[in-house]
Order: C-alpha cells, then sequence, then structure tokens
C-alpha cells in the first residue's frame, strides 16, 4: 500500500463488503475466493464485513470447520480488510480456481487479507459492494496504519 494522500471520499478507493458467517472468518484463515452470483466490476480494497446471518450447515463442513477452528464468529463488525484482485468464473471442464470456489459462481479473488485485532461493531452493511463512512475507514486505520489509497486515486 502507498503512501499517498486519502482522498477525500473513502467510496473513491475502497469498498465494503458484507458476508455472512463462517465465510467472513474463513477468508482470514486463508479463503481466497468469496462466491457470488454476479460479477463484480470493482478492483481494489474492500473491508470485510461480518453480516448479522452466521450460516449453520457449513459449520459441518471439514474445511470451514478447519479453518475457523478456535475463532471466533462475530457477526455485524468489520474484521478485516483484503484486496478484491479479480473476479471470474471457472470455465466450463477446468478445475476449480480454489478448493474454496463453487461451480457456477463468479469468484471475487481476494489477496493481502488484514484481520483487525479489535471487530468494529457495524450494523450499516449490505451483501452488495458498498461504500463505507469516513468514519468507518477512520477506525480501520487506527488498527491498520499503512492502510493507503492506491496510487492513482484522486
Amino acid at each position: 500500500m502507498s503512501d499517498l494522500a486519502l482522498p477525500t471520499d473513502p467510496g473513491a478507493w475502497i469498498r465494503g463488503i458484507t458476508i455472512r458467517q463462517p465465510w467472513t472468518t474463513c477468508i482470514l484463515a486463508g479463503k481466497d475466493v468469496e462466491n457470488r452470483p454476479a460479477a463484480w466490476s470493482w478492483r481494489g480494497l474492500v473491508l470485510l464485513h461480518a453480516g448479522a446471518a452466521t450460516e449453520r450447515a457449513p459449520l459441518r463442513d471439514p474445511l470451514v470447520a478447519t479453518a475457523i477452528r478456535g475463532r471466533a464468529l462475530h457477526t455485524r463488525a468489520v474484521i478485516g480488510v483484503a484486496r478484491l484482485a479479480d473476479c471470474h468464473q471457472d470455465a466450463a471442464g477446468t478445475a476449480p480456481c480454489s478448493k474454496w470456489a463453487q461451480p457456477d459462481a463468479f469468484h471475487l479473488v481476494l489477496t493481502d487479507v488484514h484481520e483487525l485485532a479489535l471487530p468494529i461493531p457495524w450494523l450499516n452493511g449490505q451483501l452488495g459492494s458498498w461504500r463505507p463512512t469516513q468514519d468507518l475507514v477512520d477506525q480501520v486505520r487506527l488498527q491498520l496504519p499503512d492502510l493507503r489509497a492506491p496510487e492513482g486515486t484522486s
């Protein structure tokens, strides 16, 4: 992340994404794709917001259970930051791009994941991409002071 001054509007360089648990915590533990029903055009930093709901069925999946073992499943809170590097669908008949990739889903490829030491309560998320407030970004930057807008962002 560069040392550029932050743009006035955080929505110009960072977005939020709300993900149901246990998937949000799985991303912090190494899940490298988030499965979505539609493609996303956004590329860049995303706040990882754990939504209000926790899906119970995935908790019995060995891959998920191993990833979340010993971790809290926070809800209604921003718990990390990642870089959304790509969005694609696997071509028919090819191997999945990740052990986390679901067939026929669009895969949001997440890299450079940083977990927050203290979850930040946030009730305003939505399952699509959303623009964070300056106050929320400021709270995240207290824990990740090197978080900066990418070069070329105005």
